[in-house]
């Protein structure tokens, strides 16, 4: 069983966790492109998602500070609808085509957000199911939308823990949603299963040690810190596949 079992992808998926909760956006804008480089994009989904439900039950435990629920109300509930959309969608497009999405998609975001720092989203309940529906369906449909609905929670002057803690609640309803989809499109496979307990602990270690650098470092350094990391990420992923697809072509 240890043999099948790639101790740098752990690591990376641990780092993933790590930044992921300093940063705010959640681990799966990191960990989705990692686990592209061992897995295809569809066992990446199922794997997503089970880690992140134990991910987010950690967040959930360490950052109890108060949840706020009017975000939960008109964020989570469009949320938990479209992932389960975006999840049955997935299975009608090609694993290869939909990493390389994913790459276009954290390039262009990162990219926005890097050049426009101070863009922000008006406070208001329309707004919150906008970024729940949007957030939910990429979520599904991409396997990350954590930084969809950080760039729209970020405008709800929450603080630092609550963002986290309500963040977290939300994802780990869109996560629980489509573990159930992913199961029945079949992406919950034996592979996956055998990395279930390290993602466990990774998970819970990676939110612990983020929220303890969190508190020696801003909130606003380390967001452009993690936007770089999500452009270069999205690079690299969006270089691969398109070797990939050179492969195939020739």
């Amino acid at each position: 069983m240890f043999n099948n079992i790639s101790i740098i992808f752990i690591c990376l998926a641990f780092l993933a966790e790590i930044i992921g909760t300093i940063g705010g956006f959640g681990s799966s804008v990191y960990f989705v492109p990692i686990g592209n480089f061992y897995f295809d994009f569809h066992t990446v989904l199922g794997m997503t998602a089970v880690f992140h439900v134990a991910s987010n039950l950690s967040k959930i435990i360490l950052f109890k500070k108060g949840l706020n629920k009017r975000i939960m109300l008109y964020m989570g509930i469009p949320s938990v609808v479209f992932v389960v959309l975006g999840g049955y969608l997935s299975k009608y497009f090609d694993g290869a085509v939909l990493a390389l999405f994913l790459a276009v998609f954290l390039i262009l975001l990162s990219t926005v957000f890097l050049i426009w720092k101070k863009i922000k989203i008006q406070d208001s309940n329309r707004n919150a199911t906008v970024g729940g529906i949007l957030s939910g369906f990429a979520a599904g449909l991409l396997g990350t939308g954590g930084a969809i609905r950080g760039l729209t929670m970020a405008s709800f002057k929450m603080k630092k823990d609550q963002f986290i803690a309500t963040s977290a609640f939300i994802d780990f309803l869109i996560d629980s949603s489509r573990t159930a989809v992913y199961a029945h499109n079949g992406y919950i496979t034996k592979e996956v299963l055998i990395y279930i307990p390290f993602l466990l602990v990774v998970g819970f270690l990676g939110t612990f040690v983020g929220k303890k650098i969190l508190a020696f470092i801003s909130e606003e350094r380390f967001r452009t810190i993690s936007l770089l990391f999500i452009l270069i990420i999205g690079i690299v992923t969006l270089a691969h596949q398109l070797s990939w697809f050179d492969l195939v072509l020739e």
